[in-house]
């Protein structure tokens, strides 16, 4: 298929960060786009806005007859009984997933491929921000809204193209990059993967393969020894205290992070600045001037664009501060990001009181990780779990958010519903609250700090 030759895409479950994206880049490029999605929500508000035809209720007669100059894309996420999936798939219609679609845009342009279970879309911004900052003008396919650029999808003028490479239904062997960077290969996604030991096989070291003759690769320095077999490709490791790409002497100043980065031929890049949170921010950044310097940005470049990045929604972000408490929303799904997260707020906020509240999402993601998510939520002062964010999963008997409260040797800690910690986390007074979860929590944000604010004009601060 020529996506040249297209006048109309219709997306099943446009809503998607990821589905999103690439439904502004046709948009972009005079395409008639239009969709399907669950329920309303903000960012879909922002695409109607945008031009684009959006409905929440199935109705496949809604879809488009079938046509050369007309494709439908899917994601994944939507199931397969799904009444509009169902009825395209047994139709004349052409009709692939978004990981398709993102490899035939991708294929003739410099990819540049940045994966891994975690940080990809914080290094995936980061590494745009820098590469426009250095005037390389990629475009982007982002997995969160960057504050920098208003939205997840940035149209650049040059052949570079930055996409969050996503391991998830092994999307990312769709991607055949020029420049590939792994952050980290946790255990996740074990429901497509069935375990660790394929996820990296089949996962993370196919998708290495998938990199051009002569390209790179760029890759946590403890993570390495997996990727030492790649023929044609250079490889790179990055890392705090050791790796090509190394952050040395890191340290908080002024409430933000500040680090030198010693590059492979031993030159020090001294008194880098980045406002992101957590020394795995400081990682993500490494990863991200590795990538800038390959592609051709130089030294001020980096110092001109960590400085200035103000980061992507949803991550570490912080969105209430008020008299004494701090709220601060993120994407935390997985036992490692849970303990970013709450170090984090440690070390940015040393004398506070650390609360968290955590949404499970998936069945299968807390089956599979019930101890993890506790010792995690351990770390915290007080922990609330509210229930499961079940997705595109149907219930696993006997896992519910309970499992996870069980596990727990926190004495602080509650198992509430939605409305009990609305209520609960309106009564703080002090401290910082970490809201943490993948699913659809971030609906409850804007109602917690509503609360506090309002409380303020209340008591007159």
């Amino acid at each position: 298929m020529q996506l040249s030759d297209l006048k109309q895409v219709y997306f099943i479950g446009i809503g998607g960060i990821g589905m999103s994206a690439v439904a502004r880049y046709f948009h972009r490029r005079g395409v008639l786009v239009s969709g399907y999605d669950k329920t309303p929500t903000e960012l879909t508000r922002t695409l109607e806005k945008e031009g684009m035809e959006i409905h929440y209720t199935a109705r496949p007669e809604e879809i488009p007859p079938p046509s050369s100059e007309l494709l439908i894309v899917y994601t994944p996420a939507v199931p397969k009984h799904f009444p509009e999936l169902v009825h395209v798939t047994a139709g004349d219609y052409s009709v692939m997933k978004r990981s398709e679609v993102l490899g035939l845009i991708s294929r003739h342009m410099r990819c540049i491929g940045i994966a891994g279970t975690h940080g990809k879309t914080t290094t995936t911004t980061i590494t745009t921000y820098l590469m426009m900052t250095a005037g390389l003008d990629p475009s982007a396919f982002l997995g969160g809204i960057a504050r920098d650029f208003d939205g997840n999808y940035v149209h650049g003028e040059s052949d570079w193209v930055v996409v969050e490479a996503d391991e998830y239904d092994r999307s990312f062997l769709r991607l055949t990059p020029e420049i590939a960077v792994i952050l980290s290969t946790d255990p996740d996604h074990l429901d497509i993967y069935g375990d660790h030991a394929q996820m990296i096989e089949t996962g993370f070291r196919a998708y290495a393969r998938q990199i051009k003759p002569g390209g790179q690769l760029i890759v946590r320095y403890d993570i390495a020894e997996h990727f030492t077999d790649l023929e044609e490709v250079m490889v790179s490791t990055f890392g705090i205290g050791t790796g090509d790409f190394c952050a040395h002497n890191i340290r908080v100043e002024d409430g933000a992070f500040h680090f030198d980065l010693r590059e492979p031929d031993g030159h020090l890049i001294q008194n880098l600045r980045t406002s992101l949170p957590g020394r795995h921010n400081v990682e993500n950044a490494v990863a991200a001037c590795a990538v800038t310097r390959l592609a051709g940005g130089d030294e001020s470049h980096l110092r001109e664009g960590l400085a200035n990045f103000h980061g992507i929604a949803r991550r570490f972000e912080t969105v209430l501060r008020n008299g004494d408490v701090v709220i601060i929303d993120d994407y935390a799904h997985h036992p490692t990001e849970l303990r970013a997260a709450i170090s984090a707020a440690r070390e940015l906020y040393p004398n506070r009181t650390i609360r968290g509240v955590f949404q499970p999402h998936l069945y299968s993601r807390t089956q599979d990780f019930a101890p993890g998510f506790a010792k995690a939520l351990d770390l915290l002062d007080e922990a609330i779990i509210i229930p499961i964010y079940p997705a595109r999963e149907e219930p696993i008997p006997g896992v519910t958010s309970q499992l996870v409260y069980g596990l727990m040797k926190n004495e602080k800690r509650r198992l509430l519903t939605d409305t009990q910690m609305l209520e609960l986390t309106a009564e703080l007074k002090d401290g910082v609250l970490l809201l943490l979860g993948a699913g659809n929590i971030d609906a409850l944000v804007p109602r917690i700090v509503a609360q506090h604010r309002r409380k303020s004009l209340h008591y007159g601060h």
